[in-house]
């Protein structure tokens, strides 16, 4: 059995073009997706409403995932929760029949020789593996490029205090701390009384 959650079997979809097939379905990664700040938790359910449509290179599925990403507050570390609601698009080709390649690829054919662009797009192209496609790639991208990087609990969320560490939302307004002066930090633990004399003083 594949490691892979998110190969989805398309055996019941025909290969005439202009024909659809809809499906509603619930994957679970069983790793963290996201950032350290914010990520869908293992084993959070992902839904996916998902069409897939038969095309002449291939199959065009569009897709919709929605599922819940949990984190902290960049600014005051409160739990915060993001709805994760995004779509895709991909067209995953059919893979040419092994023969039919070695035959464009055969000795004496003139070969034309591809520019970068055309090499990326190619790097691009999703295919088909038999009767599967993979969904992990769009998934993962249609959920990690949508995350915040900074997620806050409130937009206007005032942090904590550099001092003391407290939620300012949660101290007084006229709260605040005596700058210290490094001068006297010497003193700060000493009690005022008379040290202990040495050896040679007794």
């Amino acid at each position: 059995m594949s490691k892979n959650p998110f190969l989805f079997n398309t055996h019941d979809l025909p290969r005439r073009p202009g024909e659809m097939r809809e499906y509603e379905l619930t994957f679970e990664e069983h790793e963290a997706l996201g950032f350290e700040v914010l990520a869908i938790a293992a084993d959070e359910p992902i839904d996916i409403d998902l069409r897939i449509e038969s095309v002449a290179e291939g199959i065009l599925a569009t897709a919709t995932v929605r599922t819940e990403a949990s984190g902290e507050c960049g600014r005051c570390l409160d739990a915060v929760y993001y709805d994760v609601n995004e779509s895709f698009q991909e067209l995953y080709e059919y893979v040419e029949d092994p023969r039919q390649a070695r035959k464009k690829n055969k000795p004496g054919k003139k070969r034309v020789n591809k520019t970068e662009e055309e090499d990326l797009d190619e790097d691009l192209v999703r295919q088909m593996d038999g009767e599967l496609i993979d969904l992990d790639g769009p998934i993962r991208d249609a959920i990690i490029l949508n995350l915040p990087i900074n997620p806050l609990c409130e937009p206007d969320c005032p942090g904590l205090c550099p001092d003391c560490g407290m939620k300012w939302i949660e101290l007084p307004e006229e709260h605040e701390h005596a700058p210290a002066d490094i001068r006297w930090a010497g003193l700060e633990n000493w009690s005022g009384g008379k040290s202990e004399p040495g050896p040679t003083e007794k």
